[in-house]
């Protein structure tokens, strides 16, 4: 079984579109969507869900009001400015104690420290997981909700199950669309794959980008090669991209121009290969089967 990561340095330079006409091209493979924070491969796939699963994040301190005595340790001792003070029936004397569920990191300190075992500590709702059907294969996706962390854990997850259902229905290739950035989430998903392919584009941030997630990769000992998209939108950055990878010997599998066809299929929510004209179609085309050579 052979896994593939699409990733980007930073957002916007067409990772989901590429990544979308590749689980197009390789039909009945396992499609999973790594982005959790912010997917939209489903909008590209249009998906069929048969099963949705509660994600449990990390735990959450809450103050139990009918046992709080109002001593305020809790409020004294939380670094993260997460316990609120208000007053008690406009008591000017009396503080009532809350927890902000978005600044709490669950560290549990309150909880260890509050002298009447008023605190709750207990792991909350943190967002969804999906099993799906597509036309190209099982799908595997999920959700995080806004505010929310453990977008980690979640990728691990999405990751988990698209390993399972690659050995149920004997799927030979996972195909995973991963977030950008260099973060946890792009470290949780870099994990156990065979080959990174590195969506950028030319401009300052997306060579920069693309130099901090190479090495990122690198360091997990994992193949990468790039694909330029958007390359006729600046020649000299493409020409630096090129002299970059040759450098360090990084294989470029394919330049993608700059089409408002490829905007098109993102409005019409259909992946670019069977939306755009012949020339974008045997680029795509072309990158897809470059991309089965590494993977050998």
């Amino acid at each position: 079984m052979k896994q593939i990561l699409f990733i980007s340095g930073k957002g916007g330079t067409g990772k989901t579109v590429i990544t979308a006409s590749f689980a197009v091209l390789n039909n009945k493979s396992i499609i999973a969507d790594c982005d959790v924070d912010a997917a939209c491969l489903h909008l590209l796939l249009n998906p069929q869900i048969i099963e949705k699963n509660i994600f449990i994040g990390r735990k959450k301190s809450e103050i139990l009001q009918n046992k709080c005595k109002l001593c305020g340790k809790c409020f004294k001792v939380c670094v993260f400015n997460a316990v609120l003070k208000t007053k008690v029936d406009n008591d000017s004397k009396k503080n009532k104690y809350l927890i902000n569920s978005l600044l709490c990191e669950g560290c549990g300190v309150c909880v260890w420290n509050c002298p009447e075992s008023a605190i709750e500590f207990n792991a909350k709702e943190a967002g969804e997981w999906y099993v799906s059907k597509t036309e190209y294969g099982t799908f595997i996706h999920a959700r995080l909700i806004p505010g929310e962390e453990n977008s980690g854990k979640l990728v691990n997850v999405v990751k988990k199950i698209a390993k399972e259902k690659a050995i149920e229905e004997k799927s030979d290739l996972i195909i995973i669309d991963g977030p950008p950035g260099t973060g946890c989430p792009v470290i949780c998903s870099l994990s156990g794959v065979d080959l990174a392919v590195i969506v950028t584009e030319p401009s300052v941030s997306g060579i920069y980008d693309m130099e901090r997630v190479l090495e990122l990769a690198q360091k997990f000992n994992v193949k990468c090669c790039v694909i330029i998209n958007k390359y006729n939108l600046n020649l000299k950055k493409t020409q630096e991209i090129r002299e970059y990878c040759e450098k360090r010997k990084i294989k470029i599998l394919g330049i993608i121009p700059f089409s408002e066809e490829i905007n098109q299929s993102v409005v019409m929510a259909k992946p670019a290969v069977l939306y755009c004209n012949n020339e974008i179609k045997k680029t795509l085309h072309s990158i897809c089967e470059k991309i089965g050579e590494e993977l050998k």
